[in-house]
């Protein structure tokens, strides 16, 4: 009869999240034989993938501890906040914090490539490509199903961490969940003046609008209503940039190129907690609109704080005291950019208010480097 490898830990989705996990707690002592990451993704297709991720200050100092920085990246010296049509905006600068850069502007497959890299030289074991089609849990562990290329095997570990969250729209409702009613366009864009090392976050009528500094462009997040992204979609280039222009304005100059676009639906989906051998990370614990840009930053802080619990008791007590010391960090960034995306893509009346709340910020120091401190650290 054939006994199915037997580890530690098994680590259910290789992205950034999964990964961070596993060098940390490598980093921390843990035994790296004793790790498996399992992912649906061949490596190579992961390192191909070409998506856009912003990483807080304190994204790389979690990466930093992990041993995956640097990456290859464009540094967010400031943010530009403001509302389109009103005089208000906040202005937030790397030097009124004392940090190098405020974030940074990385490729999805650049991240992987380095945290990979990171992970086979520690030796972690990784099962990929590899599609986890169940579980069992039981009191002594728990039994992980795998699919590889047709062929049917499993794997036990003690505990079980499910880090690969998906889209919105793709996933099962959690406890709480809300449909925004609102699709991201993305794509890479260029224009006539741009502000080297500045990002503009511009609230239309519509929803956010987000420009991230990259390469010799920008990234783009464009929020607006399902039926609108699909006629932008339909454009040819010179048209969508010219609707991009009047959505945005004049303060990068024209907008002069652009890249295939994509879409994708937004929407709210979490649920703390776990079972007392399985939690969830990341995505698969918490998605968020992407107005703040925090999910995956939230995501690295989950495996920052479960590597050091985990690193002193990997036990079901120490998943308990992993959801418990989250709660803050998770319920307050949860909340704030749920609040965020509602007013974004609420009534005219609502986001009037916009424009004088982003005026008095730029005057108050506290409030600035409070909104400043949530958004490069979380709740600490």
């Amino acid at each position: 009869m054939h006994t199915p490898p037997t580890f530690d830990l098994a680590i259910c989705g290789a992205g950034p999240v999964g990964m961070a996990l596993a060098a940390l707690l490598v980093q921390r002592g843990a035994r790296a034989a004793g790790i498996a990451l399992l992912d649906a993704k061949s490596i190579e297709q992961a390192r191909r993938d070409p998506r856009t991720i912003a990483l807080s200050h304190g994204s790389r100092q979690i990466l930093e501890e992990a041993g995956a920085w640097p990456v290859e990246a464009t540094p967010i010296h400031a943010i530009h906040v403001s509302r389109r049509g009103q005089l208000g905006r906040s202005l937030l600068h790397r030097e009124e914090h004392g940090v190098e850069a405020l974030g940074y502007v990385a490729r999805y497959g650049a991240v992987v490539s380095v945290l990979a890299d990171v992970c086979e030289r520690l030796g972690v074991a990784s099962l990929r490509p590899a599609l986890v089609t169940g579980s069992t849990e039981d009191a002594d562990g728990v039994s992980v199903q795998i699919d590889q290329a047709g062929a049917a095997s499993s794997l036990r570990a003690r505990l079980l961490v499910q880090a690969e969250g998906g889209l919105f729209g793709q996933q099962q409702e959690r406890a709480v969940s809300r449909d925004y009613g609102q699709s991201a366009i993305i794509a890479h864009v260029r224009t006539s003046a741009p502000i080297a090392h500045r990002a503009f976050e511009r609230f239309t009528d519509e929803g956010p609008l987000a420009l991230l500094p990259q390469d010799d462009g920008y990234a783009l997040v464009w929020c607006v209503p399902p039926t609108r992204a699909e006629q932008l979609l339909a454009l040819d280039d010179a048209a969508f940039l010219d609707r991009l222009g009047s959505a945005f304005g004049s303060r990068l100059g024209r907008f002069t190129q652009t890249t295939p676009r994509l879409a994708y639906p937004l929407g709210l989906n979490a649920q703390a907690g776990g079972t007392a051998r399985t939690v969830a990370i990341g995505n698969a614990a918490q998605t968020l609109h992407p107005v703040a840009g925090q999910g995956l930053n939230l995501g690295l802080r989950d495996a920052a704080v479960l590597a050091r619990v985990l690193a002193q008791d990997s036990s079901p007590a120490g998943l308990e005291r992993y959801v418990a010391l989250r709660q803050a960090d998770r319920g307050l960034t949860v909340r704030v950019t749920d609040t965020m995306a509602r007013i974004f893509t609420g009534s005219a009346p609502t986001q009037g208010l916009l424009g004088l709340s982003l005026g008095l910020l730029d005057v108050v120091s506290p409030a600035r480097k409070t909104l400043a401190g949530l958004m490069m650290y979380g709740r600490r």
